[in-house]
């Protein structure tokens, strides 16, 4: 961007980080009437990812904010067809490439025209399509309704996760392209069926051009964001900065100064209008919330350095397999790496910022334990050894 706008004000970095906690539902009461459905409309996205611990992400993501909504609910809410006034019943979300892989609200599927444009147009592809296969799935997917991958003939021609059979590389395909949607996952896999059943009509279309359809997600990602620089915004669906650059001043964000920010900043209006003030959660955070997906982020606002260690080898983890920040009184003052055994929420590995934080980390670890039906939580190690007693003495004291 080589003219920047004036800044509209300036914010101190504690106000940019309370801006982002309430626009990310973290401070204030959220609005539990509209639920799942009213959390996944609130951030424009929420991460798919295959680790499963305590839960799948996109099930945390709305525990997180929620508190412990039942996981069947969760479910529901996000693949639970709706109908009005006889029409035909449709999905409340659909899955497509966003920050990755992603839940998104239904009523975006306009705005991501130009993303299936730029697919259709792609002259590489890393999977050979074989000639007629994917007018094959098509007409399968219209003879006999929404099918998984391994119903239309087979995912795999191997074992090798990579090794794509015809029918996985002609359906994701159509994905990609816009004529075929996930309309929910089952087992983990993904279901498919043609667009013109699955998305409403009057949504089905691919009117809006670029332009529109970027400067629209850099809204929602401001809004979401509440305030962020041009990367943090662009990260958020995997926008180029030029592209944003191109839209952002008619987007409806106002330029910020935050101090201790290096770079320029935009800011949702309606996030300045009010202080955010309310009540905080505690709670343990996925790895992919949206609140800390972006690493430079989480450590511009929080100071703190996070880093999924899933496929870092073993020996070399410093966290731990799937290590979950800690949230509580607005800052990150954790983290753990939890398993399951049976009915016992096993910590792994616990940090934990010091002897003030105990009672938040095994409050979140309490209430995530209660959440996923265990009945007790066994800390293996703290890696401030003197904090292992306090912290197991809160527990016991939690969970009776």
């Amino acid at each position: 961007m080589t003219t920047l706008p004036r800044p509209t004000t300036t914010l101190t970095a504690d106000d940019a980080r309370r801006v982002a906690l309430r626009a990310q539902g973290f401070l204030g009461v959220p609005d539990r009437r509209a639920g799942v459905r009213g959390v996944l409309r609130h951030l424009g996205a929420v991460q798919l990812d295959t680790i499963s611990v305590l839960a799948r992400s996109h099930e945390l993501v709305p525990y997180a904010r929620l508190g412990a909504v039942g996981r069947k609910t969760v479910e529901a809410a996000y693949w639970g067809a709706g109908s009005a006034g006889g029409a035909p019943a449709r999905p409340h979300a659909f899955e497509y490439w966003s920050h990755a892989a992603c839940i998104l609200p239904v009523e975006e599927w306009p705005h991501f025209a130009f993303r299936r444009r730029a697919y259709r147009s792609r002259p590489h592809w890393n999977h050979q399509l074989p000639e007629g296969v994917y007018e094959q799935v098509v007409k399968q997917l219209r003879a006999e309704g929404p099918l998984t991958a391994t119903e239309l003939g087979g995912a795999k021609r191997t074992s090798d996760w990579w090794d794509w059979s015809g029918t996985k590389v002609a359906v994701e395909r159509a994905l990609m392209y816009g004529e075929v949607v996930c309309v929910e996952r089952r087992g983990w896999k993904r279901v498919y069926d043609l667009a013109e059943r699955a998305v409403p009509d009057a949504l089905l279309h691919d009117d809006l051009d670029d332009s529109e359809c970027v400067r629209r997600l850099v809204r929602l990602a401001g809004e979401a964001l509440g305030v962020g620089t041009r990367g943090d915004i662009a990260d958020y669906h995997r926008l180029k900065a030029e592209q944003v650059d191109a839209v952002i001043a008619d987007s409806g964000l106002v330029p910020v100064e935050v101090e201790g920010w290096s770079k320029p900043a935009w800011a949702d209006p309606a996030a300045l209008s009010a202080p955010p003030r309310g009540r905080h959660r505690t709670t343990l955070l996925s790895p992919f919330d949206s609140l800390i997906w972006e690493r430079a982020r989480t450590e511009r606002i929080f100071g703190f350095t996070h880093r999924l260690e899933a496929y870092v080898p073993k020996p070399k983890r410093i966290h731990g397999y799937f290590a979950m920040p800690v949230l509580a009184g607005g800052r990150l003052v954790g983290r753990v790496d939890p398993a399951r055994e049976g009915q016992t929420l096993v910590a792994r590995q616990v940090g934990v910022e010091g002897p003030k934080a105990v009672p938040a980390v095994a409050q979140a670890l309490a209430e995530a334990a209660t959440w996923v039906n265990c009945a007790d939580v066994r800390v293996e190690r703290v890696e401030a050894p003197d904090l292992r007693e306090p912290l197991t003495r809160e527990l016991a004291a939690l969970l009776g």
